[in-house]
């Protein structure tokens, strides 16, 4: 089967099929393959990956974004060439011959023909930024469920503070749970915690504290408490950090805080995940899709799917 061939719209363009422990790099000029290395996933290996590919002349380079293996590659040869990450399905090949060799070559092919559309990556500080951002929501998030566990152990308990208290983690709550703790099981002495602000009549606290609490209940509800606290001044030490890091972008920040509902941690949110540069965007419709608010189309034989969420 004759081979078919492409205008070339990059002059050196390197095609590289990332694994965890494998990349495979094809350089191609114009429409002729120079060669094809295969290289294994150390530091000293991808250094040597960037010298063949500036010793050939490259000045693009292409690759698959799989999983986190990309990171380490891309951190290493992006301030040497232009890269480009791409999204797998946009760029399968031919079913039924897959090898990475020949994936690798199809990338160079494509990246030298201009027919790739690179994702959005942004800068090495926004990269940072956000993965702070993203940590700080995974430990609140911890955190709020180390607290549902506080419920449920006084629940097993029979310790109804969730039915007569807004907010069990709030002062009174807090004040209870470390009584609980250290021993106290008396209704009268619990009581003392209660005042005229609590909405639930006084008789019905009273019920709601009358429960069995046993060595074993208390010994997790200190051991949640502990995680709560280590959680929080984890928290401590990411807001430091995300500080430091958004020192530079305070003009942004009070500009987003103008829009009606952005608050400062949203604000922050918000340059964590699209930056600051919005050059990189065609237009609006381009970012409402990154950010994955604009809907999408996927019609057949006059039909439209509906997609699920």
């Amino acid at each position: 089967m004759e081979e078919i061939l492409f205008t070339p719209y990059i002059g050196v363009g390197c095609g590289i099929d990332v694994h965890k422990d494998l990349i495979v790099a094809t350089i191609q000029r114009g429409n002729e393959v120079v060669g094809t290395k295969e290289f294994d996933g150390f530091t000293v290996s991808l250094e040597s990956l960037r010298d063949w590919c500036k010793d050939a002349g490259v000045t693009h380079i292409a690759m698959e974004s799989t999983g986190i293996y990309w990171k380490p590659v891309f951190n290493i040869l992006e301030d040497d060439f232009e890269v480009i990450l791409v999204n797998a399905r946009h760029v399968k090949n031919v079913p039924g011959h897959k090898t990475d060799k020949k994936d690798s070559k199809w990338l160079s092919k494509l990246l030298v023909s201009g027919l790739l559309k690179g994702s959005f990556i942004p800068p090495r500080d926004i990269r940072d930024l956000r993965d702070l951002v993203r940590y700080k929501k995974k430990l609140v998030a911890h955190s709020a469920s180390e607290k549902n566990r506080i419920i449920k152990i006084l629940e097993d308990c029979n310790i109804k503070l969730s039915s007569v208290l807004s907010d069990v983690d709030g002062a009174v709550g807090r004040n209870i749970i470390s009584a609980l703790i250290d021993g106290e099981s008396d209704v009268n002495q619990l009581m003392r915690f209660y005042h005229g602000k609590i909405k639930t009549p006084r008789s019905e606290f009273v019920k709601a504290l009358q429960g069995k609490v046993s060595d074993h209940h208390r010994f997790m509800l200190q051991f949640h408490r502990d995680v709560i606290a280590n959680d929080d001044a984890m928290l401590e030490r990411l807001d430091a950090e995300i500080a430091k890091a958004v020192s530079d972008y305070e003009v942004e920040l009070e500009l987003l805080e103008t829009i009606p509902g952005v608050g400062r941690d949203s604000a922050i949110g918000i340059i964590s995940e699209i930056g600051v540069d919005m050059e990189r965007f065609p237009d609006e419709n381009h970012l409402s899709s990154y950010c994955g608010v604009s809907p999408g189309n996927n019609e057949s034989a006059g039909k439209k799917k509906v997609q699920r969420p």
